[in-house]
């Protein structure tokens, strides 16, 4: 695998600087009076450790830019599928989708914690649907030997059904998400993995690993057993970024694999 250089990082994070920058105006646009919107579900109950600035523009402020560990993993994913070198049997175009989703992911996360609303928690969802389901179809797509076309179709077709259900039952949100997580691990372990040649599996380890890491994490902030209210060190925060680094494992995973020699 070939390395990251010095100006695909620095392109990385110009990117992402302007990400935030955008974000930023947009929230400028709609806010601060986030209480003139419907509420996040996780308001009724709790959203997270980290106390809501009331009154300002971005809310939870750690839990919001932590998030942007998954736009710059986004980005470079883009940059390194764009740039001269790339020798892989995932194809550019789908190390651009997968970058993409990761970016989604995170600007999404920042809309909800930024703001605690019902629509900000429909993007923070949808972003993490987006990406179970790049996994789930990418390892059917290779274990079945799906064509690219008809995976695109089917993983359109994943993606609006699983947006329907979001809209219409929003609280079942998180466990619909570890399903398809699930699923997708074990079908990329046990089926899709013996048919990608070369592949490295020891990063997709290290992904499944450190996304575990990052739940337990998740759940002593959730839970109040770990938490700092005013700090802006929080259990939330270092979810997002384990899971970005969660999320590049599994690309340099993907990207291990090689092509498949001709004849």
């Amino acid at each position: 695998m070939g390395q990251i250089q010095a100006r695909q990082m620095l392109m990385a994070l110009a990117l992402t600087a302007l990400a935030a920058i955008a974000t930023t105006l947009l929230l400028m646009l709609l806010g601060p009076d986030w209480s003139a919107y419907a509420p996040a579900t996780c308001t009724a109950t709790r959203c997270f450790c980290e106390t809501p600035r009331l009154g300002s523009l971005i809310l939870q402020p750690s839990d919001s830019w932590s998030a942007l560990g998954y736009v710059l993993a986004g980005f470079l994913m883009i940059v390194l599928a764009r740039g001269t070198g790339w020798s892989s049997a995932m194809t550019p175009v789908a190390a651009v989708a997968f970058g993409i989703t990761a970016i989604t992911v995170g600007l999404g996360s920042v809309l909800l914690h930024a703001t605690l609303t019902l629509w900000g928690q429909f993007f923070d969802v949808l972003g993490m649907y987006l990406v179970g389901s790049f996994l789930l179809v990418s390892a059917l797509a290779r274990w079945m030997r799906i064509p690219d076309r008809r995976a695109i179709a089917i993983y359109a077709l994943l993606c609006a059904v699983l947006v329907a259900v979001l809209i219409a039952l929003p609280e079942v949100r998180r466990w619909l998400f570890a399903v398809l997580l699930i699923t997708a691990i074990v079908i990329e372990l046990a089926f899709a993995r013996p048919r990608r040649p070369g592949v490295m599996l020891r990063f997709y380890l290290l992904g499944i690993l450190t996304k575990a890491i990052a739940f337990t994490i998740w759940n002593l902030d959730q839970h109040g057993l770990v938490c700092a209210p005013a700090s802006l060190i929080q259990g939330h925060a270092a979810w997002h970024l384990l899971g970005a680094m969660s999320l590049w494992l599994t690309f340099s995973y993907y990207r291990s694999e090689r092509p498949q020699a001709a004849g």
